[in-house]
């Protein structure tokens, strides 16, 4: 996984107390294709509810493997209704994302944001999700005699 850039922006200066959720979208797009390995661009933003903060991470991400492990990483996922990659790409960039909040004095994205299902969490790019899940399968029967 690289990260290409990881914003935070501070949207309310007053900082009120009180509960605090965060929405998530994602969006997938699948920049290359070889025998066992993807290459995936991603943008993932997370804004809090009331607007407080939002942070943005923009990157790539090379999925290898055997094809069916791949598949199932780009295959969304029934409870968060992301790409389960998301969950890794979460996993390698929360511990930026939460120096950010520190450092802009702003809450936190929770640890597990991304492995348990929440009302909030909501994919910007579900056809597109579909597309790549298409193009895989596409690519498989392509590559058979």
């Amino acid at each position: 996984m690289e990260a290409i850039s990881i914003v935070g922006v501070k949207l309310d200066t007053k900082g009120g107390a009180g509960a605090v959720n965060f929405e998530v979208k994602a969006r997938l797009e699948e920049k290359e294709r070889k025998s066992q390995m993807v290459v995936v661009g991603f943008i993932l933003q997370l804004n809090t509810k009331p607007s407080i903060v939002k942070f943005e991470v923009e990157g790539t991400a090379t999925l290898t493997g055997k094809d069916s492990e791949i598949n199932r990483m780009l295959e969304v996922d029934p409870e968060t209704k992301l790409p389960y990659v998301f969950q890794k790409v979460y996993q390698h960039v929360f511990t930026a994302m939460y120096l950010l909040s520190t450092i802009l004095n702003t809450p936190p994205p929770p640890v597990d944001l991304l492995l348990f299902g929440r009302e909030n969490v909501s994919a910007e790019s579900m056809n597109l999700a579909s597309e790549i899940t298409e193009s895989v399968e596409e690519s498989k029967s392509e590559n058979q005699p």
